[in-house]
């Protein structure tokens, strides 16, 4: 199929399901098209030719709306930056465009990221394609836009952000692939943040092949980022894999030591995902690898910490939006009995995103920050070092490894991506707002850790045959030592594999 047939089928597709909510900040249809057809027909002729730019030369990419794009407003689906437009892309996009690629259009999120449904939007709920008896169901979140385009084939593939679970469990709930990579891998120049320590660009495709490919390409040192690993650095990284790797004999054993976390498979896991992940490893062992049980402790300190960590990051990141030098400024902003941004802050920010910048200054304060800060900073530690004493190669970055401990070292991971199957969207207006923090309790460890993660779709078995239009995969999670994302893909290829044969 040509690359112009192609993106035809994916305009097409955004107008079928326009209702699911899954872009924003559409520029006109007819000129997006036309500018599109003339950028296709050239990518075809370098595909024919041989010459094309890159492996998604010519590929649609849809990015969030928080990562910024020169053509398009960057709004965070926030009233408060309502209108802004860039002056300057991000860095990623950049790097999308130099590889041929073209941009589908902005996405739905979670306010500045802050969500797990992708409800906390100005543009109203994001809707995920699967309904449950005729309900709609949450499309995950953050990035639920980008998760949606990918899967109804409205775009080829999609740029999300990953702060605690935001690309991987959307990805779960749609059943395409979400991958997030190693910590300081991809630059978030350009990329409003939400908190510095935890946020990733991450990759939402429809199979594991494609997030490869869009990875290969937005990956690498930029200087403009202060978090981007240095090539140097890259360099060490790759010469100490690869010294383990051959140290450990992994040219020459055909099998991979796969550790199943305890921690992970709690009474809240839906008999559906705990299924699947049995079948999952089940097929795995039987492709000649090995599973060893293994316990990360700390786990259960995880989702703790990291709502203490990332609110605290993003109180500090968002008092700039006052209506003076950033975001737009309420009509009654001078008021005799408030301060200058208090209508503004009050109107323009959403009441999650409020209740974190409230949740977060506290933690920052000279009362509380001893007991609540610096302990969720001690507990992300201790998650770090479980991982660390799990995998059987070092840590890139760290000039000794901890070595106590009689847990067996093994090469990847592999746990469910969420809990459940994607909730009703009705049934979240009757929760507490912070009941849907748990659902990122599976994903928050390797985002706290920094280290790579992906989840697949792997079908459901049903006796019933379940319902209409009802959900037909669930997520499996693998999870791999820092700066090593070949091993993520290369068990995602397994993975996939095992799925083509059922």
């Amino acid at each position: 199929m040509s690359l112009l047939r192609r993106a035809e089928k994916c305009f097409v597709n955004q107008q079928v399901h326009k209702a699911l909510n899954a872009f924003v900040c559409p520029r006109d249809e007819g000129a997006l098209v036309q500018e599109h057809t003339w950028n296709l027909r050239d990518a075809d002729k370098r595909r024919d030719g041989g010459t094309a730019k890159s492996a998604i030369d010519g590929y649609l990419i849809a990015v969030k709306d928080n990562i910024c794009t020169s053509e398009e407003p960057t709004t965070c689906a926030s009233a408060i930056l309502k209108g802004f437009h860039s002056p300057y892309p991000a860095t990623v996009v950049e790097k999308l465009k130099q590889a041929g690629a073209l941009i589908a259009g902005k996405s739905n999120l979670d306010e500045f990221g802050m969500g797990s449904d992708s409800t906390n939007s100005i543009y109203g709920a994001v809707e995920n394609v699967y309904t449950q008896d005729g309900d709609s169901l949450s499309a995950g979140g953050s990035s639920g836009g980008s998760a949606v385009a990918v899967a109804t084939g409205q775009c080829d593939a999609a740029l999300g952000t990953d702060t605690g679970g935001s690309v991987r469990l959307p990805a779960a709930y749609t059943g395409i692939t979400g991958f997030k990579p190693s910590y300081g891998m991809v630059s978030r120049w350009g990329v409003v943040a939400y908190a510095n320590s935890l946020d990733t660009v991450g990759i939402l495709a429809k199979n594991s092949s494609m997030a490869r490919s869009v990875f290969d390409t937005i990956e690498g040192f930029d200087s403009r980022d202060p978090t981007s690993i240095p090539v140097s650095t890259r360099l060490r990284i790759a010469q100490r894999l690869l010294e383990r790797k051959a140290k450990l004999g992994w040219g020459d054993r055909p099998s991979l030591r796969i550790g199943v976390p305890l921690e992970y498979n709690t009474a809240e896991l839906q008999p559906e995902v705990r299924r699947a992940w049995l079948d999952t490893l089940q097929g795995l062992r039987d492709q000649g690898h090995t599973i060893h049980m293994l316990s990360l402790a700390a786990t259960k300190m995880a989702l703790a910490a990291y709502y203490v960590i990332a609110p605290a990051e993003a109180s500090s990141n968002l008092a700039k939006y006052d209506g003076v030098r950033y975001g737009n400024k309420a009509s009654d902003m001078v008021r005799a009995d408030s301060v200058l941004f208090a209508s503004t802050r009050g109107s323009g920010l959403g009441d999650e995103v409020k209740r974190r910048i409230l949740l977060g200054s506290y933690s920052l304060s000279a009362a509380a920050i001893d007991n609540y800060f610096k302990k969720a900073q001690k507990a992300r530690r201790l998650v770090q070092m479980d991982f660390n004493k799990a995998f059987a190669l070092s840590h890139p970055l760290l000039k000794r490894q901890d070595e106590s401990g009689n847990e067996p070292k093994v090469d990847v991971i592999v746990t469910p991506t969420a809990l459940s199957l994607p909730p009703k969207l009705n049934t979240l207006k009757n929760r507490a707002p912070t009941s849907s923090y748990s659902a990122d309790s599976l994903t928050v460890p390797a985002s706290l850790a920094g280290i790579p993660a992906l989840s697949i779709p792997v079908p459901i078995s049903r006796k019933d045959g379940g319902h209409q239009n009802a959900p037909t995969s669930v997520g499996i999670q693998i999870i791999a030592q820092y700066g090593d994302e070949e091993m993520v893909f290369s068990l995602a290829q397994s993975i996939e594999s095992l799925r083509d044969i059922q």
